[in-house]
């Protein structure tokens, strides 16, 4: 806005006590001070405010005046209430360096000038920037990426001060200002991403505003071309209450209406820094804008996995039907250029299983399962809305299958590299996607070992599938398995039916409840530490903080009463296995 329409306002009461001939100067801002130098908190192009509390006699005005010169402010506004008149040594400096000066009369609140300027100036800029999303969306749609999100993040924060960030479902970073301060921790990007999960399986239009500690976000989706578009000015300042023809997710099932567990796990999200409960339909509009032209980019980066899905699901189908070796390794052969560009030996090959399960049969489950893994297998330290995600993933009824190219590794490596991967799947989505599933879905993967030739995927395929289903055997919404597990004793314990545990937990357990129930004596605790110990009396003794006597002790009426021996491996199995699956 211009000097000029300042002078303009009636409602403002300011009086011009000089520089009439630099009316036209553009005002980007305002600060109030009483400030000696206050240069350190002006960038230019302000109107400052001042009581004249830095003023103590004439000789002070030059010098403040030269500081704000200096800095470029647009103009210097005096009030009045403190000395009664604005001082002439004030208004023969501002005369001498070309200030403009104006009169606050002392019935004008410095805030209602402040409130005035700040919104004139947003208006303008959101103007502004609107024009400017405008043209990037022209330009990316219409040929290759012009600089990507981040650019609009950028210009977010340099004329609406406004910092924002792209998330994936899972909480990973997409995308931020460069130019605004720091990103967002890794646990808050996970925090806000399952706000967000859980606010839209609610079915209330965004944007969802949420409180991180003491930080206002307001999330708003992102929606691909297979998205529907969101209803973005309507806030809900609160959750709605299900009505009638709701499906589990609170979402209306009228005829025509695409089910939000279609799209909710696959979504990218806006995260604002901002509360946009008072927000003008003028600002939401222009973030809808935002949210549009970032789609643009997700759609981008779904065209350029369908290359590697379609060579997954051509792999798939010939390890399904029992093709020869030979021609899946040529298949593996077109495949490694695409997935590891640049990599001079064959890689080793993993196969990773996911399967999305809704309690009530749901949408097709097999897309989203394909979706989901693909955002997370992606390599965590990459970002960007294209990441170097070289994986390539088919789906077939509810289930989605990944093949993972691993760089050549030696044999004792082999073991380090993937045994720790379901771990990692599981801890890494864990929050975000238990609130998108929270109610009626469940995710479960299982992790292969790596395999270093054609002939090893199918039995690879089959590895990770039965590591699916010991995930499957465990409870929460999120949970995956690993081939490791394959070789040991909790690959059995899940499948024990309910009743054949109970009968064997109650049988050697129940008589050492019972009688610390009665005497306090922690025989539990003390049987629990003696099998870790490997039957060490003196290990044991020392973490329990016992005298090895009375480890003796109650390892002895441990064995009383339930007539077991713990010196035999036998039985010591039979303890270890009734304690878990306690």
């Amino acid at each position: 806005m211009r000097l000029r329409a300042l002078l303009d306002t009636d409602a403002l009461g300011l009086g011009l006590l000089g520089g009439e001939d630099e009316l036209d100067r553009t005002v980007r801002g305002v600060m109030t001070t009483d400030l000696r130098d206050p240069s350190r908190y002006l960038s230019g192009g302000e109107l400052v405010l001042t009581g004249l509390a830095w003023r103590r006699d004439a000789a002070d005005s030059e010098p403040f005046v030269r500081i704000l010169v200096q800095a470029g402010v647009a103009a210097l506004a005096a009030g009045t209430a403190e000395l009664g008149d604005v001082p002439e040594d004030l208004i023969a400096a501002c005369a001498r360096h070309r200030l403009p000066l104006f009169a606050v009369h002392e019935s004008v609140a410095f805030a209602t000038i402040t409130e005035h300027v700040v919104r004139q100036v947003s208006g303008e800029r959101a103007g502004d920037l609107a024009a400017v999303v405008d043209r990037h969306r022209r330009m990316m749609t219409s040929g290759p990426a012009g600089g990507g999100p981040d650019v609009v993040l950028d210009l977010l924060g340099s004329d609406l001060d406004l910092r924002a960030w792209v998330l994936s479902p899972t909480g990973r970073l997409i995308a931020g200002p460069k130019t605004t301060g720091p990103g967002l921790p890794a646990d808050v990007c996970a925090g806000l991403a399952a706000e967000h999960l859980a606010a839209v399986r609610t079915g209330r239009p965004g944007p969802h505003r949420v409180l991180v500690g003491r930080t206002a976000f307001s999330l708003f989706p992102i929606r691909g071309s297979g998205g529907r578009s969101p209803h973005m000015p309507q806030i809900h300042r609160s959750p709605q209450t299900p009505r009638t023809g709701q499906n589990p997710a609170g979402v209306p099932s009228t005829p025509g209406t695409r089910d939000v567990r279609e799209s909710v796990l696959s979504d990218w999200l806006l995260a604002v820094e901002a509360d946009a409960g008072d927000w003008a339909d003028e600002r939401l509009d222009l973030l809808q804008g935002v949210t549009q032209l970032i789609a643009v980019e997700r759609d981008r980066r779904d065209a350029a996995r369908t290359v590697r899905r379609r060579l997954a699901q051509e792999v798939l189908e010939l390890v399904q039907t029992g093709a020869a070796p030979a021609e899946i390794a040529a298949r593996l052969r077109v495949a490694a250029p695409v997935l590891l560009p640049g990599l001079g030996a064959a890689p080793h090959w993993q196969v990773v299983v996911a399967r999305v399960e809704w309690d009530d049969g749901g949408p097709e489950a097999g897309p989203v399962a394909q979706s989901l893994l693909e955002e997370i297998l992606v390599d965590p330290l990459a970002t960007g809305p294209e990441p170097s995600d070289r994986i390539a993933v088919a789906h077939t009824g509810d289930e989605a299958v990944a093949l993972v190219p691993l760089p050549a590794m030696s044999g004792e490596h082999d073991g380090a590299e993937t045994g720790v991967l379901a771990d990692a799947l599981s801890a890494a989505v864990r929050e975000p996607l238990s609130a998108g599933l929270d109610g009626d879905g469940r995710l479960t993967l299982g992790v292969s070992a790596a395999v270093h030739s054609a002939e090893g995927l199918r039995g690879a395929l089959e590895e990770a599938r039965h590591a699916r289903r010991v995930a499957a055997a465990r409870p929460g919404r999120v949970c995956a398995a690993g081939h490791q597990e394959l070789a040991s004793h909790v690959l059995l314990l899940p499948f024990v039916p309910d009743d054949v545990r109970r009968a064997f937990t109650a049988r050697l357990l129940d008589p050492l409840r019972d009688y610390d129930r009665r005497h306090r004596a922690e025989l539990i605790p003390t049987l629990e530490a003696f099998l870790d110990c490997d039957g060490s009396w003196t290990r044991c003794a020392s973490r329990l903080h016992l005298h090895v006597n009375t480890l003796r002790y109650r390892v002895g009426r441990i064995e009383q009463l339930t007539s077991r021996d713990l010196s035999r491996l036998e039985d010591k199995l039979d303890f270890f296995l009734a304690l878990r699956m306690s």
